[in-house]
């Protein structure tokens, strides 16, 4: 065979391949709504992938000033300035983290801001909850600390929560953000101001009034502290700016897109062991994993009722969750 009709063969073959990968490849296509789009060719076995695109998206300025629980902070210094900068990147590009956030807050935000009204503590410091637990209700960290407000055990009881095998009030989240009121309330006593409070809920109450003496400064903002504490406090204002207006963050949610809050039905009084909580829950037409969503505090099969003390069972409205969903 000569030379040129080698080369033409090769050709042929070459261009009759690449014709058959193109018509059986699983072709994937981004659209505007970010979501990747697989096209069905021949035979193959396509998946469809939902993805998240933020094309475009530039990390919000340092603003001038943050008025955070009714106190000016004011950013005209270079430190200042790059301490919240840094937290500004990382809220943007954090995606997973700061998009659940954003939607348990409408779920976790209205049971929680009576009960810092009612206590005397303003509604920033709800945004401490961001940074605790990334507003996750049953959030615990590797050294133990549980809940929206991350107690250890033993701070836990010191506040008045009861937590044993069957019972962790930590998950109660009336009860846990009152403790965490408390604290609040004694650490404010202390300092007079409410981000040295913050840095106090991170810091410790008396390590914080440590380093305010050994630094002679009044303000957690004007101390040097240990890289954690330090980026707390800004974390925290970076958190208001977030909750309060997110497509500055290169977030833009529906309404359908956050978790709605749905009241309890009623609420159960006990004042003695249950046995069986799978049974408790039938009775109420509900299962145990539903009657422990509600109920997170509840930590077992059973109920091992101290004496003298009632607890408060929440039961869920089903009917008007499945309503919601059934209208959206």
């Amino acid at each position: 065979m000569k030379p040129g009709w080698v080369i033409a063969l090769f050709v042929v073959l070459f261009a009759a391949v690449g014709y058959l990968f193109w018509e059986t490849r699983p072709a994937v296509r981004l659209t505007r709504e970010g979501v990747a789009v697989a096209e069905v060719a021949g035979d193959s076995v396509i998946i469809i992938e939902r993805t998240v695109s933020r094309e475009n998206i530039l990390v919000p300025g340092v603003p001038d000033y943050i008025v955070f629980a009714s106190d000016t902070i004011r950013f005209d210094r270079v430190d200042m300035r790059e301490r919240m900068d840094r937290e500004l990147i990382a809220f943007t590009y954090s995606h997973s983290n700061s998009l659940l956030m954003l939607k348990r807050s409408t779920r976790i935000f209205p049971q929680v801001e009576p009960l810092l009204a009612a206590n005397g503590v303003p509604d920033d410091l709800k945004y401490l909850m961001a940074i605790e637990s990334n507003v996750s209700e049953n959030a615990v960290s590797l050294a133990g600390a549980a809940g929206l407000w991350q107690f250890m055990r033993d701070v836990g009881r010191e506040y008045g929560l009861e937590v044993t095998a069957t019972v962790d009030e930590r998950y109660n989240i009336r009860k846990e953000t009152i403790a965490a009121c408390d604290y609040l309330k004694k650490s404010y006593a202390r300092f007079g101001d409410w981000m040295t409070v913050a840095a106090s809920y991170n810091g410790g109450i008396n390590g914080i009034a440590r380093k305010r003496e050994q630094q002679q400064q009044s303000r957690a903002l004007d101390l040097q502290l240990v890289e954690e504490t330090s980026r707390y406090m800004f974390r925290i204002l970076v958190a208001k700016l977030f909750f309060e207006d997110p497509e500055s963050f290169g977030f833009q949610l529906d309404e359908k897109d956050y978790y709605p809050y749905f009241p309890p039905k009623r609420t159960v009084f006990v004042s003695e062991s249950i046995d069986d909580l799978a049974a408790f829950a039938a009775r109420y037409g509900l299962t145990y994993a539903q009657l422990r969503r509600a109920n997170p505090w509840l930590r077992d099969m059973k109920l091992a009722a101290k004496t003298g003390k009632t607890y408060e069972i929440l039961i869920p409205d089903l009917e008007a969750e499945r309503n919601y969903f059934l209208h959206l």
